[in-house]
């Protein structure tokens, strides 16, 4: 391989890296300053759940070191979901270069949507389906069983639905780049609306508790959002012809 070659592929790793070092020091830098409230945190997260557990029942630890590690592995998390934005920022910096200025013009937009949606998935599932969905656990549970969740088992739970809700509230992001990138049109989706709406409760069926009306609260909100996608995809597909009409031939 000539060193002409390998110049750019070497340029390309050290701002790759450079990228991959603004984040974990973003990352690190707010772990460090949550970890003192790492506690207070926890607590935060576990109220939905406290608040639905019968009077004298209390969460526990199974393992000697749970009450010091969980609070810290929620905080790491916490501070991975609070650099989104810096991390997005550093993915759009490393292949802004690559792109023509029609396309920066669009992939702005969508980074910015696609993590404030997200953001709005995990509050969706913290003040509405987290009450809804232990309160008809601790409804449902046998007579004589006393509700005592471990820290860490409750951690992993309420960390798979806050990731399945967010990733779930992306749904707009992904039909515009369907739309944008040509795999599907605005008219084909709405031609299958009654499809994603039966498949919107059978998203909703799989990652809620088994009951109605938490499978409604959330297929409700995918199939609106879903519509909100075909909405502004309509935009992106008609940005995408004209700047294929204007390519030189």
């Amino acid at each position: 391989m000539a060193v002409e070659d390998t110049q750019p592929l070497i340029s390309h790793l050290i701002e790759l890296r450079k990228r991959l070092l603004n984040c974990i020091i973003a990352v690190v830098g707010i772990f460090l300053c949550l970890a003192y409230f790492s506690n207070d945190i926890y607590q935060l997260v576990s109220a939905p759940l406290i608040k639905q557990m019968p009077a004298g029942a209390s969460m526990i630890a199974t393992d000697v070191a749970s009450p010091f590690f969980a609070p810290i592995k929620l905080t790491m998390i916490v501070s991975v979901f609070l650099a989104v934005p810096v991390i997005l920022y550093q993915i759009w910096a490393f292949i802004a270069p690559a792109l023509y200025r029609h396309e920066r013009r669009l992939v702005v937009p969508l980074l910015i949507s696609s993590s404030f949606l997200f953001y709005i998935g995990m509050a969706f599932a913290y003040f509405v389906v987290f009450p809804l969905a232990f309160g008809f656990f601790a409804k449902t549970a046998p007579h004589g069983v006393q509700i005592a969740t471990d820290i860490n088992n409750y951690l992993d739970f309420v960390m798979a639905l806050f990731m399945a809700f967010g990733i779930s509230f992306e749904v707009p992001i992904a039909i515009v780049l369907l739309c944008w990138t040509g795999v599907t049109t605005p008219e084909e989706l709405k031609a299958k609306r009654p499809y994603v709406l039966v498949g919107a409760f059978i998203v909703g069926m799989l990652l809620t508790p088994p009951d109605v009306l938490s499978q409604t609260l959330l297929a409700i909100p995918m199939y609106c959002l879903f519509e909100v996608g075909v909405f502004f995809s309509r935009f992106y597909t008609g940005l995408r012809r004209e700047e294929s009409d204007q390519e030189p031939e």
